[in-house]
Order: C-alpha cells, then sequence, then structure tokens
C-alpha cells in the first residue's frame, strides 16, 4: 500500500469537487487487490445503487489488507456517510499498514561509510 497524505486526500476531494475521490477509489482498489482483496472493477463505481455494493466490497478489502483491524462495517459507514471526511480515515487506518519504502542505495552506502 503506498502511504497518503489522509488531510490530501480530504483536500482534494474537495478542491476537485470528487474527482479525486474516484482517483483514489481506484488506486487503493488496485494496490489492495494486489495485497489479496477482490474489489471488482471501479466501473462499477459510477453506476447508481451499484455504487453502494462497490464501496461495501472495497470496505470488504480494507478490512483483507487491514487483517481484520478495520471492520468492513465501520469502513462502508465512513465512506458511505462522510465521504471525504472517512476517505481520509480510512487512508489513516490503511497508512498503518503500509509497507516502509525501501531505503536508496545512496542512502544505505552512505550509511555503511560512517
Amino acid at each position: 500500500m503506498k502511504r497518503r497524505n489522509p488531510f490530501a486526500v480530504f483536500v482534494f476531494s474537495i478542491i476537485t469537487l470528487g474527482i479525486y475521490s474516484i482517483v483514489w477509489y481506484v488506486s487503493t482498489k488496485g494496490e489492495m487487490n494486489r495485497k489479496g482483496a477482490s474489489v471488482p472493477s471501479a466501473w462499477l463505481l459510477i453506476l447508481p445503487f451499484v455504487d453502494i455494493y462497490w464501496i461495501w466490497k472495497f470496505s470488504q478489502g480494507v478490512n483483507h489488507v487491514t487483517r481484520g483491524g478495520s471492520s468492513a462495517g465501520a469502513t462502508f459507514l465512513l465512506l458511505f456517510l462522510l465521504g471525504p471526511i472517512g476517505m481520509a480515515i480510512v487512508q489513516s487506518e490503511l497508512n498503518s499498514y503500509a509497507e516502509e519504502p525501501a531505503p536508496s542505495v545512496a542512502g544505505a552506502a552512505a550509511k555503511a561509510g560512517s
């Protein structure tokens, strides 16, 4: 999972009138699917009523990636009822489970030389 600033997720969602929300959903869906979750195609997100099912499946993916640290029900309520605020909270939770970035070769060489 990629670390993202939760405040930036919130602000960009507001500034772009929801366009960044779709970008965030698609990006995190892909990352979660690479971690073994099974979130369906994000095209379902733009269909009325089907988007509720998609958000539920996304919430189950968050539950899978966080190894139960974030329940699917709570995640669904955050995303469905709070929109960008819920997205920021979910991103904060995902950041807790994000992999630490690998140290650069130059940084590792500098440490070895000290």
